[in-house]
């Protein structure tokens, strides 16, 4: 849904064959489906990136189909809102398990097929709220984008020299399935009042920024965070 769905239109306009991978096989097959009947090359694949055997299991699906993984794009995750103080702990451990661990496993998987040809992208859909608080009752959210940037800077390092590249997005607030959900018409009121373009992003503006990090032109750019956030990172007190 959402940023993948985006990014996976984008990819295929691009040319490349794309594998959309989700828990829910049937969102999935929708999403392929509908590329396929564009003119592109795509198909479905069932993963649960939380569990290392799906990831497993997904990405030697993928090896034994198209023996290779050129891009990669983590844009699996989930969030719940709750105070601080009453946190519970099962949510805490599950947001980790996908939002962080999730992102660990895949990228490892598929940098393993990258550096095999000395050539990869892999781009981590992070967020402005693992770089500055937003609003209260992110502590799993935030904290897990936090860990996903920091897991970005270490695995740029580490594949530089294998010719695989490894950045992030951090998207302000976007109008997505999720966030439609998530953030109440007073908080979507207050964000849009903090960020100094007065509204939301959409996902066609964060897909654009994952294509620049995916394209041959970034070849040198590597470890880095892109807010897209219409400002919001770069904003204090606003008015008069």
């Amino acid at each position: 849904m959402g940023i993948g769905a985006e990014v996976c239109r984008r990819l295929a306009a691009a040319g490349f064959a794309v594998v959309v991978a989700d828990r829910d096989e049937t969102a999935a097959e929708t999403t392929a489906a509908d590329l396929r009947a564009g003119g592109a090359t795509a198909e479905a694949q069932a993963i649960d990136v939380g569990v290392a055997e799906s990831v497993d299991s997904a990405f030697a699906a993928i090896e034994q189909r198209h023996g290779r993984c050129d891009v990669l794009v983590n844009s699996a995750g989930i969030a719940k809102v709750h105070p601080f103080l009453e946190f519970p702990d099962d949510n805490f451990a599950v947001t980790m398990a996908v939002n962080v661990n999730g992102t660990f496993l895949c990228s490892q998987r598929a940098a393993r097929l990258m550096v095999r040809n000395h050539w990869g992208r892999i781009v981590n859909i992070a967020s402005v709220a693992g770089m500055r608080a937003v609003g209260t009752g992110r502590t799993a959210y935030g904290t897990s984008k936090g860990a996903v940037i920091a897991l970005t800077r270490q695995m740029a390092v580490e594949l530089a020299e294998k010719g695989v590249t490894a950045n992030a997005v951090a998207p302000g607030p976007v109008d997505t399935p999720m966030t439609r959900v998530l953030h109440t018409a007073q908080f979507r009121r207050e964000y849009e009042n903090a960020i100094p373009m007065n509204r939301y992003g959409t996902v066609g503006e964060i897909a654009a920024a994952v294509m620049y990090l995916v394209s041959e032109d970034a070849g040198f750019v590597t470890g880095v965070t892109l807010p897209v956030d219409g400002g919001f990172l770069a904003s204090g007190a606003r008015g008069i």
